[in-house]
């Protein structure tokens, strides 16, 4: 598969569909360290190591170096929102960064002025803005969010474009028949389905352009059979979704690690409290119902009561979510769990998670961006399982369970590296590194 892997020569362009918290936090991030005055923490693309061979070779590159991604100093951003803001004066809004480093990097930020959005509010109630794309169909937003990108691709001289979704979490939506097909998504398109949500018709109109698409948030967007059957027509990747940050982070490392000592949990109660964009809009039921639906879903699949009765038959899990504005940015997450062991008796864990909700999203839409502009290269279409290190609900084949062991997903991540670049998958057997117990097998 190396020899198929095209080179990542030329400019990428990653276009970001909400220009707020998170989509500033990364575009200024990645410019100080195109500047040298600090360092993509967090990243894998850029600080992660990846093993190669046998543990004896002691051979660990970063992984930048082991696959040809996107050079940080051939990216250009750009974006859309519903606010005009530019990307100085969003930063600025958000509190997130000093502004003793937003000030060293104004120019450059101030230079990316958001396009106009596609936003309809009877998708996000709490949300309000004036810079909107108007059109006389969806399908007309369609065909402008598409010229959009070609006009940003041509301007900035970019030989490849990626999309991830940074904007807010839509209304909770189930599939309907305009979803099934190609077909009838685009006659959903002409009659303005109200199925069809704003965050499909940027994941159609990148899908149309072979634009790879990553969803960062919980909502019903290109994890349907119409824009699955697409990515797979235009050869383009598609991966989601909801970024793992917060709560569901620390979930996802320590549940694995109490499944793997047959540990029994009770229970899983978790809170939260942030005072950000996003909690304004998680304010909203509607809206918070898609987000619970991906929180949820976490610890039912690491821990899979279905086959494990005895530990995990009578888990209660609950999940809150609580606008704070005092606390911006500043996510706090509290969780109380109440566990099991040996003879049955009872032990409780808790963990209070003080975290800065855009500061660990920053380097998943970098990593994000770049895996799927390399897999875009590797001929990789469809559904990128392999990226689901980095999403709370990740998307998966029809009828196939997700995998949400961060430890899992890790492994399956690198062994997809070395696949493609002609290295030995590790399977941690380890076996051959003792000769005699070999031999005498």
């Amino acid at each position: 598969m190396k020899e198929q892997v095209q080179s990542a020569e030329g400019k990428l362009g990653i276009l970001l569909p909400g220009l707020g918290a998170v989509g500033t936090t990364l575009i200024a991030g990645v410019i100080a360290v195109n500047k040298g005055i600090a360092q993509p923490i967090g990243a894998l693309t850029q600080m992660g190591n990846i093993r190669l061979g046998k543990r004896t070779e002691n051979r660990y590159p970063l992984i930048k170096d082991f696959v040809p991604l996107a050079e940080l100093s051939d990216v250009v951003f750009g974006g859309w929102d519903v606010y005009a803001d530019n990307v100085y004066e969003a930063a600025s809004k958000a509190k997130v960064l000093e502004s003793s480093l937003l000030d060293a990097i104004r120019p450059e930020l101030e230079a990316i002025v958001p396009m106009k959005a596609v936003f309809d509010k009877s998708y996000i109630k709490n949300l309000d803005g004036d810079n909107i794309k108007k059109a006389a169909s969806k399908h007309d937003l369609a065909l402008a969010v598409m010229n959009d990108i070609e006009t940003f691709s041509q301007k900035n001289n970019c030989s490849r474009v990626v999309i991830v979704w940074c904007g807010s979490t839509e209304k909770y939506l189930e599939e309907t028949d305009v979803h099934q097909s190609v077909e009838a998504f685009e006659a959903g398109l002409h009659d303005n389905d109200p199925a069809i949500s704003p965050s499909m018709i940027y994941a159609y109109a990148a899908l149309k352009l072979g634009v790879p698409f990553a969803n960062g948030a919980p909502n019903l967007t290109c994890d349907i059979p119409a824009l699955i059957q697409l990515s797979k027509e235009t050869d383009t990747p598609i991966s989601g979704k909801d970024f793992k940050t917060g709560q569901t982070l620390m979930k996802t490392i320590l549940a694995p690690g109490l499944h793997a000592r047959a540990l029994g949990v009770r229970g899983w109660f978790s809170t939260n409290i942030l005072g950000n964009r996003d909690g304004l809009v998680l304010d909203d039921p509607d809206n918070f119902k898609t987000k619970e639906v991906s929180k949820l879903s976490v610890l039912e699949d690491i821990l899979q009561p279905d086959i494990n009765p005895g530990l995990y038959g009578d888990l209660y899990h609950k999940v809150r979510i609580n606008y704070y504005p005092p606390h911006g940015d500043n996510k706090e997450s509290w969780d109380n769990i109440d566990i099991f062991g040996w003879l049955g008796y009872s032990m409780q864990i808790k963990i209070n998670f003080l975290c800065r909700d855009s500061i660990l999203a920053a380097p998943i839409v970098l990593d994000l961006a770049l895996f799927m502009d390399l897999a875009k290269r590797a001929n990789m279409s469809g559904i990128q399982e392999w990226l689901s290190f980095y999403f709370k609900s990740p998307q998966t084949a029809p009828g196939l369970r997700p995998e949400h062991d961060i430890f899992k997903q890790l492994i399956k991540l690198q062994n997809t590296l070395r696949h493609m670049m002609g290295e030995d998958l590790i399977t941690h057997l380890g076996l051959d590194y003792y000769q005699d117990l070999v031999e005498a097998l």
